[in-house]
């Protein structure tokens, strides 16, 4: 497979960091779907309908995308059945930090393929230990702006990874695209990964 094949139904660096990670080169064809949570839905449930919801608006868009892997994700940070989506202000980072401070919250992470008619859905649920903050804490990073625009108002990759005592699950998957759950996926759409051709060691 041409790893241009690829196009990314999302605008987060992020998630592109994590496809160049695995070598895979892309285009960003952003979607804009209704993420809001249905009556009853749990957590896994939200995340794999709107991460499918965005592959499948981006593939309609492209009109099939000339045969291309469409891929989209969706990230949910959870505490006690709550999803903490992107904060709206810093008003409302701060509340979430504060509520998870001291806590272990889940952070869910769904991935969708599309390509032609076939689809694949997968999700990694990771659990995150964070430690006591204080408020002088919240409001530092909260005026660093980090939080902004991160499920959660935290990133795993960033300046957060202080606060985090303890990670079990994927790591990518918290950052927002788990990366082992995605190439198998795009394996399973007729795709192939592998690494990129380096120098000699010690060059």
């Amino acid at each position: 497979m041409n790893q241009e094949l690829i196009v990314l139904a999302s605008a987060s660096p992020r998630r592109r960091e994590l496809l160049r990670q695995i070598n895979v080169e892309h285009e960003v064809r952003p979607a804009n779907v209704d993420e809001t949570r249905l009556p009853g839905e749990t957590p896994d449930e939200f995340t794999r309908r709107v991460a499918l919801s965005k592959a499948e608006r981006v593939l309609d868009e492209l009109d099939g995308a000339d045969g291309r892997i469409v891929l989209a994700a969706d990230t949910a940070v959870v505490l006690a059945d709550e999803i903490f989506g992107k904060p709206a202000d810093a008003i409302g980072a701060a509340a979430m930090l504060r509520r998870l401070s001291g806590r272990v919250h889940e952070v869910v992470t769904a991935v969708a393929g599309a390509r032609g008619e076939a689809r694949r859905v997968a999700v990694s649920s990771s659990r995150v230990s964070f430690r006591e903050l204080d408020d002088a804490e919240v409001e530092r990073y909260v005026a660093s702006g980090e939080p902004m625009g991160k499920a959660g108002a935290y990133a795993v990759q960033g300046f957060a990874a202080l606060f985090i005592e303890h990670l079990d699950g994927s790591f990518s998957g918290v950052m927002g695209l788990p990366l082992f759950e995605t190439g198998r996926m795009i394996a399973e759409l007729g795709g192939s990964l592998r690494p990129a051709t380096r120098g000699p060691v010690g060059e």
